[in-house]
């Protein structure tokens, strides 16, 4: 659960034989960040709403704070997923003291995911929602977020806006950052022509030209890092990607699909000396339960299976992430 800020995140779904979610976060600074399983005998104390003594396991990042997993992303054990990405201009939590099922935003991952094995179990649940302005102390304000919740049939995007909840359908399967969703999918439209096709030559009749190099179909696909940008450019190589079905195949495409809008230190700068970094990127086989990811550091993809854990224990167990380069000399004696 990251404060506010402009920080900009990418999150993807990608399906070969198996469904894969996860995302880019990309930030200036880190929390102190692990990979963290919480089996289902754990107790999520809810603010407001009932707490969950017996629940789905899941695993995603978080920063734990007082024995409390608060969740960037995760997937329970069902296979359902979730993320939350920046949304610092139009996100609008609401005071608590409504009779609806009131939930503070670092309660949102594990209520869902605790409670729910597909999107339509999720969605229903967000009928009677409201997310209310409780932080989780004093020193953590609330971050201005909101989420994509996918299974392995379909995706939604949840955007707290001042007049209420917005849940949009998500045919792409990404979510960036502001602005709002239906703006993306709308923008989306702009690039109907580019292609992965060798260029074609319509610019006159009376003029012919021919390409001078492949790729050129794909010539007006922005390459900047904004949200926008990155929404259509992580759309085109994602629905684009072609992989076979094995599970090295799988999890190496879906970090190439990452990496093409990932952010490399000095190209976005937010201060004297301060860059936003793609800090960690992270693939979740979600029919699997196991858990890759790689740091801005340390490009090995580490992986870690919850159901190699005890998930009918009553404690999250949290992994530091592998930051140090990790480098195999292929003709060391």
């Amino acid at each position: 659960m990251i404060k506010g800020g402009f920080a900009v995140c990418t999150a993807i779904t990608y399906q070969t034989k198996d469904h894969y979610f996860g995302r880019n976060l990309d930030l200036e600074y880190g929390y102190h960040e692990t990979v963290t399983v919480t089996p289902r005998n754990y107790p999520f104390r809810f603010r407001k709403v009932p707490d969950l003594t017996h629940h789905y396991a899941m695993i995603g990042m978080a920063t734990v704070i007082d024995a409390y997993p608060l969740y960037y992303e995760a997937t329970n054990e069902k296979g359902l997923s979730m993320a939350g990405l920046n949304f610092p201009r139009n996100a609008q939590y609401l005071p608590a003291g409504s009779d609806a099922d009131e939930v503070a935003p670092f309660e949102f991952i594990p209520w869902i995911l605790g409670q729910c094995a597909t999107v339509p179990e999720a969605r229903r649940k967000l009928e009677t929602l409201r997310l209310v302005d409780i932080p989780f102390n004093e020193q953590l304000p609330l971050s201005p977020l909101h989420w994509i919740i996918s299974d392995r049939d379909r995706s939604i995007v949840a955007e707290p806006m001042a007049d209420g909840l917005k849940v949009y359908d998500d045919p792409i399967g990404i979510l960036t950052n502001e602005p709002p969703f239906d703006f993306h999918l709308y923008h989306l439209s702009n690039f109907m022509n580019v292609s992965t096709d060798q260029a074609i030559d319509r610019f006159s009749k009376g003029f012919s030209m021919r390409p001078y190099s492949n790729g050129m179909g794909g010539i007006g696909l922005p390459g900047d890092f904004s949200s926008a940008s990155r929404f259509v450019r992580a759309a085109f190589v994602k629905l684009n990607a072609v992989s076979a079905g094995s599970e090295e195949e799988s999890v190496s495409q879906f970090f190439h699909i990452l990496g093409s809008v990932a952010m490399p230190r000095g190209c976005v700068r937010m201060g004297p000396d301060s860059y936003e970094i793609t800090r960690y990127s992270c693939c979740c086989n979600t029919d699997r339960g196991i858990y890759y990811y790689t740091t801005y550091e340390n490009s090995q993809i580490t992986g870690i299976d919850m159901h190699r854990e005890d998930l009918d224990s009553t404690t999250p167990i949290a992994f530091p992430l592998v930051t140090r380069p990790q480098f195999r000399m292929q003709n060391q004696v």
